[in-house]
């Protein structure tokens, strides 16, 4: 592992302990517990019913890039076996290979064998995402390319905005999806001004483009998918819960999020970008 990797103040972070107790379902907390089976769900089951018929029929291939320790992936395969969606299979990536590591235990924890079987998880940047996957799979880009039914990233694009690599990594989800794929994005929001990084370090630094706080806005989030080829199924706010919210907190925001997404939506928490990969190239 090169110097540079280990000083890096996003690696440093995402391989702490604090990072596995913070992105695994068991010390994660209630609030993202309550989202993943409630405003998350609405997001994901909702973007899978745009599939083709053909991919229901035999198993919906799944990418989640930017997986952390696996909390969100897991959970979409036990939501998907109650719904009676089959998965054929589920991959999870992510630059961090503690979070890696965690994903793994949290599949074994979480997950039946069956299901365990169906679920691989390796080590990739999302800006290297082909690349990285090629690798890990043994596979060439060329076989790559068209294998995967749905891919969704979960509060990790903001990092490629970081890094000026949104389109990149946008044009890596395209590329990977079938035609008639589906790609979700959800994100911070940078119009909901209560994130901690906000009160810590300023609203400018949250404004700062390519700084280490920088939060992109709804159009920046949905440029690269555009400018990639997608086409935009659903673009917006939603999510009015925190992770760190307890039962109570969820339960008074759970009744008020209808009435807030009416007379303040663009405040929400999340950023929402819903795309579909065409069926055939304009």
């Amino acid at each position: 592992m090169n110097n540079a990797m280990t000083s890096d103040p996003f690696f440093r972070e995402y391989t702490s302990q604090d990072a596995i107790r913070k992105y695994s379902k068991a010390t994660a907390g209630y609030g993202i517990s309550y989202l993943l089976e409630h405003d998350y769900k609405r997001v994901y089951l909702e973007a899978l019913r745009s599939l083709p018929e053909d991919v229901h029929r035999r198993g919906v291939r799944i990418l989640e890039f930017g997986c952390g320790a696996g909390m969100n992936l897991v959970h979409l395969i036990s939501i998907l076996k109650r719904e009676g969606i089959k998965v054929q299979s589920a991959i999870g990536t992510d630059f961090s290979p503690v979070l890696i590591d965690a994903a793994r235990n949290e599949a074994s924890s979480y997950l039946s064998k069956a299901d365990q079987n169906r679920v691989e998880l390796y080590v990739g940047k999302n800006e290297t995402l082909i690349d990285d996957l090629s690798k890990s799979l043994g596979k060439s880009r060329n076989e790559l390319l068209g294998s995967f039914d749905f891919i969704l990233g979960v509060n990790t694009f903001r990092y490629c905005h970081r890094a000026s690599a949104e389109y990149d990594c946008a044009k890596h989800v395209y590329d990977l999806l079938i035609p008639g794929g589906i790609s979700v994005m959800i994100d911070m929001n940078d119009r909901f001004l209560f994130f901690r990084s906000s009160w810590k370090e300023g609203i400018s630094k949250q404004k700062e483009k390519g700084g280490d706080s920088y939060i992109p806005s709804l159009d920046e989030y949905a440029t690269p998918f555009a400018k990639a080829g997608f086409q935009t199924l659903r673009r917006g706010y939603f999510c009015w819960i925190p992770h760190s919210a307890g039962p109570f907190m969820c339960g008074i925001l759970g009744v008020l999020s209808p009435l807030l997404n009416v007379v303040a939506n663009s405040r929400a928490m999340r950023s929402l970008v819903v795309g579909k990969k065409p069926r055939k190239n304009p």
